[in-house]
């Protein structure tokens, strides 16, 4: 099969490198284009159960990940001056430098004969009518698929809080909080390591948040000095790094969850962001891209027609991302309804952080959930007890 992926970013890189693991014979090239080396990002945030999962599948490339990874197993949360709370994690958490997942990716698709193209950009389709298969890895804003929004239901629901994708070089030993309280709202940070020079940094606030401190005004310059002063404990010192636009201004976002009707169309198909993005603050956007990758090559190898190969992507991807997707929706409702919650106890504040993918807790009052949830976890703790003890009788 002769297949043209557009876009280098981790989805087309991947589903490059198990196509060739699986048939060495199929002629692949990736179009990226930018320039190498030139991404645009900080960390990216990964699990156990994804690491696991590409070891099984591409081990070559899991060693070098996980070698280049940073670790953290517990989570730091400050809330203003009121407390600090730390938690010892059951599920080990990764971060890694975006730039290097992607050099990774490049090295061992080219080890396995795919050929990547620097600064070719890819602006239609018949440019590659040559191609079995033309693979759309060019994210969220992906051309490809924009020329055909009516054909693939495309819709973008805009979120209403303002956040904005920084780094620092304090490394964090732990996946940080700090919440900070102004006279116009509250403000937060979160914070993870990634490499041994910098971590990442998302800010994120209400708009009348970020309107009542001028940041809807401010240069990058004076709202990483003014997020630099709010976060003063936090950061410890070291400075907030930007993105250096070139009219110098502060990169704050809406986030766009995106989602698409169909995901191909004759022998074109969507795949990562291009096809789905999910709020950050649950930290799956590169696993879903990298498990939308296996289960495209797994559908295209267990299937003789094409069409019902893609069909069957199509639908195996979209199950394998519903309870994704409805987790990010419930995360990204707690943080936009912060004030309900800020006010509890620290440690009520960060048990109900951990469970704000919960359908139920934007409908429970925070106190009764909380205790609710200390109850049933009693219970399932005698549960677990009885059935300890009767196996050992």
């Amino acid at each position: 099969m002769k297949v043209a992926c557009v876009g280098g970013g981790p989805a087309s890189l991947y589903f490059s490198v198990l196509m060739k693991r699986v048939d060495p014979s199929h002629d692949i090239t990736v179009y990226e284009r930018n320039p190498a080396g030139s991404t645009y990002g900080w960390g990216v945030t990964f699990w156990d159960e994804m690491l696991s999962n590409l070891h099984s599948i591409d081990p070559e490339s899991a060693r070098a990940i996980s070698e280049t990874s940073v670790r953290w197993d517990s989570w730091v949360v400050h809330v203003h001056d009121r407390a600090t709370v730390t938690v010892e994690n059951g599920e080990a958490g990764f971060g890694i430098g975006r730039h290097d997942l992607l050099a990774i990716l490049t090295e061992r698709a080219r080890s396995l004969g795919v050929r990547v193209e620097f600064e070719r950009e890819i602006a239609y389709e018949e440019e590659l009518a040559d191609a079995d298969l033309v693979v759309a890895g060019d994210g969220v804003g992906s051309v490809l698929r924009e020329r055909h929004a009516g054909h693939f239901g495309t819709e973008v629901a805009v979120g209403r809080n303002i956040y904005m994708w920084l780094g620092t070089t304090r490394i964090f030993d732990s996946f940080t909080f700090a919440f900070v309280e102004t006279a116009h709202g509250w403000i937060w940070c979160y914070g993870y390591g990634f490499g041994k020079q910098h971590s990442t940094c998302v800010v994120e606030c209400a708009p009348a948040t970020w309107e009542g401190l001028g940041l809807h005004q401010a240069n990058e310059a004076d709202s990483l000095a003014l997020l630099e002063k709010l976060f003063a404990d936090m950061l410890d010192g070291h400075p907030l790094i930007g993105r250096e636009q070139s009219d110098g201004s502060a990169h704050w976002l809406n986030f766009r969850t995106l989602t698409n009707r169909r995901w191909h169309r004759d022998n074109l198909v969507l795949i990562g962001d291009a096809a789905h993005t999910t709020h950050y603050s649950i930290g799956a956007g590169t696993a879903l891209a990298l498990g939308d990758a296996a289960i495209l090559v797994e559908a295209l190898h267990g299937d003789p027609s094409l069409e019902a190969a893609l069909a069957r992507y199509e639908r195996d991807a979209k199950s394998a991302i519903r309870r994704p997707q409805r987790a990010a929706r419930y995360s990204a409702r707690w943080y936009e309804n912060i004030p309900r919650y800020i006010d509890l106890p620290p440690i009520q504040l960060f048990t109900l952080l951990g469970q704000r993918h919960s359908r139920l807790l934007p409908h429970v009052p925070p106190r009764l959930f909380y205790r609710f949830g200390q109850v049933t976890d009693r219970l399932e703790s005698l549960r677990w007890l009885g059935r300890r003890d009767s196996h050992t009788c």
